[in-house]
């Protein structure tokens, strides 16, 4: 697999992240980048972000949860952010995105009882390690997300998103990042996500994901993610669902993990659009801070 890497002063003087990059190098080739905030040894948070975002997303949560005594883990998904980047869109696959995070928390890391924060394909995959791997993970929080089977159609409002990705010469992620907001952010915080992407070439993994995503009963990850929605039919350990008022894209996903996940706990995190981490980041810190601590919402 041919990767790319993005150069590093492309990432001087970020808006709002001060935070010092930490690297993990994957046994198949791919740098992951991560950083983190808070005590070494207070109870250890695993931020995931999804797409076409990297741990920057989280640059107002995480001193919240370090402020808590929480250690706030942000990394950067393969092919976004610091962490290098597949060339080609072949490059990805839900399989793989699983095990380069399970690699990362698990092996480099080495976490345990971690409290794992999915946010869009960052619940896709956390989900998945969740239900495949919980003797590591002691609390789940779903924020904006879900885990697709193919079963079912996927909201209009997302397909067209996936047209758009799939036919734009030039894939514009601050847009989108713009697009699945309902506050502008500032010229300089949408110049932070389109920092890990200098030039067309470094886009494969937001190119990619949409269609990683399982559509079809017969996908390839179909039959993973049903296998993980029976394990988490019978998860045992706290749940939060947190997902704003305002997301059209995850809405659906809501009530059936509320339905699904024995003893889940929900809150309705007010003002927030799909990126819930721009509009209102101090009530999902606080939400996350609440529930690691007492396991409710």
């Amino acid at each position: 697999m041919r990767l790319l890497r993005t150069p590093e002063e492309r990432f001087t003087d970020l808006a709002g992240f001060p935070y010092p990059p930490r690297y993990v190098e994957l046994p198949d080739g791919p740098r992951m980048a991560y950083v983190e905030a808070g005590p070494d040894d207070g109870p250890p948070v695993l931020l995931l972000h999804g797409e076409p975002t990297w741990s920057y997303l989280w640059r107002q949560v995480i001193p919240v949860l370090a402020g808590a005594g929480l250690r706030a883990i942000a990394p950067d998904l393969v092919g976004f952010g610091r962490s290098d980047k597949p060339a080609e869109v072949a490059g990805h696959s839900y399989r793989r995105h699983v095990e380069w995070v399970r690699a990362f928390a698990f092996d480099a890391l080495g976490l345990r009882n971690v409290t794992l924060v999915g946010h869009d394909w960052g619940g896709l995959i956390g989900l998945r390690l969740a239900a495949e791997h919980a003797d590591r993970v002691g609390r789940l929080v779903a924020t904006n997300t879900g885990l697709p089977t193919g079963d079912q159609r996927m909201p209009e409002v997302w397909l067209r998103f996936r047209e758009a990705v799939r036919n734009a010469p030039v894939l514009d992620v601050a847009r989108l990042v713009r697009a699945g907001c309902r506050t502008e952010p500032s010229p300089d915080v949408l110049a932070g996500y389109d920092e890990p992407f200098p030039e067309e070439a470094f886009k494969a993994g937001p190119r990619a994901m949409p269609d990683l995503v399982p559509t079809s009963p017969d996908d390839p990850a179909a039959d993973a993610n049903r296998a993980a929605w029976r394990r988490l039919s019978t998860w045992d350990k706290p749940f939060l669902v947190a997902f704003s008022d305002g997301d059209p894209i995850t809405a659906p996903m809501r009530p059936l993990l509320e339905r699904a996940v024995p003893g889940a706990v929900a809150v309705t995190i007010p003002g927030g659009g799909h990126f819930l981490q721009e509009d209102t980041p101090g009530l999902l810190a606080e939400a996350i801070v609440r529930f690691t601590a007492t396991g409710s919402a």
